[in-house]
This record gives structure tokens, C-alpha cells and sequence, in this order.
């Protein structure tokens, strides 16, 4: 998304499953690349990934402008 991703609004590289699918290819946006799993971003493994998609819908929503 070369004017970047607006909060809110899916990745248009995103598949219907939710998976990158630009993963590992040098047109993935470095934001996306630098960004680094943590125990405080991904929580419990057992959990799905729940709070991971919690986590980052928390940012998204942090960080929409106005």
C-alpha cells in the first residue's frame, strides 16, 4: 500500500486467511519485517493468536488519526 495502510483496513496483501502473502519476498514493507513477535505483543502460544490480533487492533485503534 504505497501511501500506507489506513487504521482499520485489512492489508490488501492479505489472503483469506489472514497470511501475508508477500512473507519473505523483498516487496514486504519493512514495517512489516521489523516488526518483532513478543510475549507482550503475542501472549500465551496456546491461545491461538487471540490476543496477538487483540494486540495489534489495539494499535491500529491507537494510532487512527483524528
Amino acid at each position: 500500500m504505497p501511501q500506507g495502510k489506513p487504521a482499520g483496513v485489512p492489508c490488501v496483501q492479505l489472503d483469506a486467511h489472514g497470511r501475508c502473502q508477500i512473507f519473505g519476498q523483498p516487496t514486504r514493507p519493512a514495517v512489516c519485517s521489523q516488526l518483532q513477535a513478543s510475549v507482550e505483543m503475542c501472549g500465551p502460544h496456546e491461545d491461538g493468536g487471540h490476543f496477538a490480533l487483540a494486540y495489534l487492533n489495539r494499535l491500529e485503534s491507537l494510532t487512527r488519526p483524528g
